[in-house]
């Protein structure tokens, strides 16, 4: 199998690639949709703002690409919020492809704004094939200002201040909030379940 990434041009795709070196994955790194033609899974990576990155997606191709793909695809940080149908941030229309919208996060007195540093998993559904192998209260890496509600498409949870979706799905379509590449073993575990598996 073959994943794609989807050239965003943020900061985290280095990361993301090495991540999936470590695993021994194979991947394809693809600015536009034709180049991922031959491949059997994406992943959309984000770090940064949603209105720029949905500017990108939309000049590529990859926004009308994506709306329609069924392949499974899974969104990483602000790759995952633009898998929603709207963000606060930049007042943007998003991709639509899970129900709900990007909120400011509000930390309280959790912490500062925005929310870095690890935090724990817990499920929501325990049938949500990403979790597989992962335990009960492990710990992933968040680096967020801005957040999804908790819904009936959240499949695991944290909470800063609030409730947060950390990882969401609808059907094919998966999101992480987290950084399952910079999360140790449980991100490592996360990713082979998406590469590797039915994910």
């Amino acid at each position: 199998m073959t994943t794609a990434i989807v050239d965003t041009s943020t900061a985290n795709i280095a990361s993301v690639r090495y991540a999936l070196e470590r695993l021994g994955a194979r991947y394809k790194l693809a600015e536009t949709p034709d180049e991922a033609s031959e491949c059997d899974r994406i992943i959309l990576p984000g770090v940064g703002a949603a209105g720029p990155a949905m500017t990108r997606l939309k000049a590529t191709g990859w926004a009308q690409a994506l709306q329609g793909d069924q392949r499974p695809l899974l969104g990483v940080c602000l790759g995952m919020q633009l898998l929603f149908d709207y963000s606060v941030e930049s007042d943007c229309e998003l991709l639509g492809l899970i129900p709900g919208r990007v909120e400011r996060l509000d930390p309280g007195s959790d912490g500062p704004w925005p929310h870095m540093g690890w935090n724990t998993l817990t499920p929501v559904k325990s049938d949500e094939p990403l979790l597989e192998g992962v335990t009960d209260g492990a710990h992933v890496y968040f680096v967020h200002g801005f957040y999804t509600p908790l819904s009936a498409h959240t499949s695991a949870s944290t909470h800063y201040g609030i409730g947060i979706t950390a990882i969401a799905r609808k059907g094919h379509v998966a999101g992480c909030q987290f950084h399952p590449e910079r999360s140790a073993k449980t991100g490592a575990q996360i990713l082979t379940n998406f590469v590797k598996g039915a994910a």
